[in-house]
């Protein structure tokens, strides 16, 4: 009977498993689903990404500029700003982004010797203007763009902590809120502790337009992201320009960055499945990507379920008997016994 036993625990796990196997369908369509679309693959973008060694052998970087106080290490960062005061850097794309979708992933450091007063932070930019200097993170004020905000000071009490991450949507006239740290101008935000962290500190920005921006953060674990905010139907500059910069002041940290990696995200087409790695079928027939089955119902799964039973039932009932008639019983069934050489032998 061991034998049947195996077949039912088969029969048992592919009927699970046809079960389980709608399920990561409906997940995958509702969590990428962008306006009845979905990201389908992204390319990187060398035009909008910096590694180490940063430079060529001309002291330069074909598609970065770098100013004010900000230096480089070829072997660790690109310093915007060191744990002294009045410091201010910047780094900035020399081509806008025309990618219309895309995903920005920046690998930064903020570190200090004090462990009560710092600041004041630093911001990643996507804005219509490059390379202009001023008191917000060490760019310019009345922006027009995105500015995402690495907020390490505290200028006004607040019930969140520091640091912190804030977004403004800048429309080229309305002047950043220093006083009570952005309030005024937020459009999403979170605390995250970014400063002095065990692990590599990362930002993930995530823009598909008129769609959504999803910004995630890494630095409490190795390969732990932490969502930080998600806003809905936004609608960012065409071809705006990549750029991140930091500012000190009476209060300062060293403001680093490592790397930066940009990928143009590219949309499945509007008539396309909303997921093509889950519109293949199950284990008994072809679903859509909604959940729904295709080709084969639930009463399809039920008689061919029955019949795998049958098969089951009939294969372990003539195996029992098999082996109980035993070897020998078959042979002599078939006309065959020792006298004719057909049995055991001997060996001379």
């Amino acid at each position: 009977m061991l034998s049947a036993t195996r077949c039912f625990a088969a029969l048992y796990f592919a009927f699970s498993l046809s079960l389980l196997s709608t399920l990561p369908s409906v997940y995958a369509a509702v969590d990428t689903k962008v306006a009845n679309r979905t990201i389908e693959r992204t390319v990187q973008l060398r035009t909008h990404s910096i590694h180490p060694p940063y430079i060529d052998e001309d002291l330069q970087n074909r598609w970065w500029d770098f100013g004010a106080d900000a230096y480089i290490n070829t072997n660790k960062h690109i310093r915007l700003t060191k744990a002294t005061p009045s410091q201010m850097g910047w780094l900035w794309s020399r081509l806008p982004l025309s990618s219309t979708n895309y995903v920005i992933e920046i690998e930064f450091k903020v570190s200090g010797a004090s462990s009560h007063l710092y600041g004041d932070g630093m911001a990643i930019w996507l804005t219509t203007e490059r390379t202009q200097p001023g008191p917000v993170f060490g760019n310019k004020d009345k922006f027009e763009g995105l500015g995402i905000f690495v907020d390490t000071y505290a200028n006004a009490r607040h019930t969140f902590g520091f640091p912190r991450i804030v977004a403004m949507l800048g429309d080229g006239q309305t002047p950043y809120d220093h006083e009570h740290d952005g309030d005024a101008n937020s459009i999403g935000s979170c605390s995250a502790n970014v400063r002095r962290t065990n692990v590599v500190t990362k930002l993930k920005m995530t823009y598909v337009k008129d769609a959504y921006l999803d910004v995630k953060v890494h630095y409490k674990a190795w390969d732990d992201w932490t969502d930080c905010f998600r806003i809905d139907g936004i609608s960012l500059p065409l071809s705006p320009y990549l750029g991140v910069s930091a500012l000190t002041g009476e209060v300062f940290d060293a403001h680093d960055v490592i790397s930066i990696t940009t990928h143009s995200a590219v949309l499945s087409s509007q008539d396309a499945p909303l997921n093509k790695l889950t519109s293949s079928g199950g284990l008994f027939g072809s679903r859509h990507t909604d959940g729904s089955a295709r080709g084969s119902s639930w009463l399809g799964w039920i008689i061919k379920l029955l019949f795998l039973a049958g098969v089951c039932v009939g294969g372990a009932y003539g195996y029992k008997a098999y082996k109980s008639r035993g070897r020998h019983g078959v042979l002599s069934g078939l006309g065959m016994d020792d006298r004719r050489g057909y049995g055991s032998r001997r060996r001379f």
